[in-house]
């Protein structure tokens, strides 16, 4: 898969003035005060029982500005509501989505940007992004994608971020879905309007792809985000499942053999280009072991839905502490 394509899923909300680190300190799961400029890291803004609200990718232009990139159908709501805790804070929070192209790049189209600097993503660790800035634009370069059913290939992959005058780069045209499968099979959900206030971050593995620091002061649901990886609570981690069937964002998944009680959900999906249907879902870890087992097998909507098969995370979990 190669080539660019716009991302009108994602939009950005920028945080500017001498206290916007320091705002965003005490209310997102990432230590953004630590944060250097040339750093990107991922981070969750949870509700006061740790459940994610909104989930950003988070960028540091300067010591006075910071850009939160986020799904589209919750960038409003989560501005109206973030500026509510601006208070006295040196801060402005705005949408600036229209000042800017934010596109997905993957294959050589990347590479042959980067030109002489392909071998800087070259040895991923499978966790962190990169940040390479240009004089007329910004890389978000993501860790290497286990990109097909058997993990024999892998993309490059980057959000390519600019002014809105800026020419796109001259590539090949991606296709939205590819890229949405892409982003798929990479294994981080970002949160969008039907999964609000589902998950705590660890349901989605945030711990384990830098989303979380556990070092960092207080902020909104930290108690109970703390205490699941701490005292060895966590019950539901985030799993990458294809299906022939269609899988819709929100769906609830059932083992064959628990027609009373749900044992997962459906965080993000995407149409596979070789069929049918790829998502990440959150699942209880116990029915990932029953499935695993052959004792019982994982179903979409209920116990007798379509068949959901696990395929292999392109990252490793953090152990539980």
């Amino acid at each position: 898969m190669n080539g660019i394509t716009p991302l009108p899923q994602l939009g950005i909300i920028r945080v500017a003035g001498a206290e916007a680190a320091k705002f965003l300190q005490g209310q997102l799961t990432q230590d953004v005060q630590l944060m250097g400029l040339s750093e990107v890291r991922r981070a969750a803004w949870c509700s006061a029982k740790g459940r994610m609200l909104a989930s950003f990718i988070v960028l540091k232009p300067s010591h006075d500005e910071i850009l939160l990139i986020c799904s589209t159908d919750l960038l409003s709501a989560t501005l109206k509501r973030l500026s509510m805790f601006v208070m006295r804070a040196k801060c402005v929070l705005s949408d600036v989505s229209g000042d800017f192209h934010l596109c997905g790049l993957a294959g050589s189209a990347l590479t042959d940007l980067l030109q002489n600097t392909p071998e800087k993503i070259a040895n991923y660790d499978g966790v962190t992004m990169t940040l390479v800035k240009n004089p007329h634009n910004t890389l978000v370069v993501m860790p290497f994608d286990a990109a097909s059913t058997q993990n024999t290939s892998y993309f490059p992959r980057a959000l390519w971020l600019a002014p809105v005058l800026q020419a796109l780069p001259d590539a090949p045209v991606l296709s939205l879905e590819d890229w949405n499968w892409l982003d798929v099979m990479a294994g981080v959900a970002t949160i969008s309007a039907p999964i609000a206030d589902a998950f705590v971050p660890q349901m989605l593995n945030y711990e384990s792809v830098g989303g979380v620091n556990f070092k960092k002061g207080c902020y909104p649901g930290q108690e109970v985000v703390a205490r699941s990886q701490f005292r060895g609570t966590l019950k539901r981690r985030a799993f990458v499942v294809h299906s022939r069937s269609q899988i819709e964002t929100g769906q609830e998944v059932y083992l064959s053999n628990a027609a009373d009680q749900p044992c997962g959900m459906v965080a993000q999906q995407s149409p596979n280009p070789s069929g049918g249907y790829s998502a990440i879902v959150s699942l209880q870890i116990s029915a990932v072991e029953a499935a695993k087992s052959g004792a019982a097998s994982l179903q979409l909507g209920s116990s007798n839905g379509a068949a959901l098969v696990l395929a292999e995370l392109p990252y490793s979990l953090l152990a539980d502490v």
